[in-house]
């Protein structure tokens, strides 16, 4: 339950990040997350969710062309900016965390958009991430 928590506040920040053009160092600080939530979250659990946070905004642009690239029939441009987010933090985890399972990350990622995304976010998101661990994870 640590990673997902981690992870959800990964995506907050991510999808702070490119809304509301919110710094890194503002991001890692998690000013924005309740205080009482951060104790009760520990300082080394968030350990993770910096990690998530600073490669997936360090490699963007890789990550941006990689979900690109297997967008079928969709505009980059027209992803809803939530899906984005949470697409951006698992493209990241699949391409460049290899000791983390990618079917891990994909439930993680439908999760996290079945609670946060439209209806039919996880749809989307489960296909855009099943076609990207296909192609990294066979190179």
């Amino acid at each position: 339950m640590a990673r997902r928590k981690n992870r959800i506040l990964a995506f907050q920040a991510i999808y702070s990040w490119d809304v509301n053009s919110a710094s890194l160092e503002e991001l890692l600080e998690f000013n924005w997350v309740d205080e009482e939530k951060l104790e009760r979250m520990g300082g080394e659990n968030l350990l993770f969710a910096r990690m998530l946070i600073s490669g997936t905004i360090e490699n963007i642009e890789k990550i941006d062309d990689t979900i690109k690239e297997h967008l079928t029939n969709w505009d980059f441009d027209r992803i809803n900016r939530v899906d984005l987010a949470i697409l951006r933090m698992s493209t990241y985890a699949i391409m460049f965390q290899s000791d983390m399972p990618a079917s891990i990350v994909i439930d993680e990622a439908i999760d996290i958009s079945k609670e946060y995304g439209s209806d039919d976010s996880f749809k989307f998101i489960n296909a855009i991430l099943d076609s990207i661990r296909k192609s990294c994870r066979a190179a």
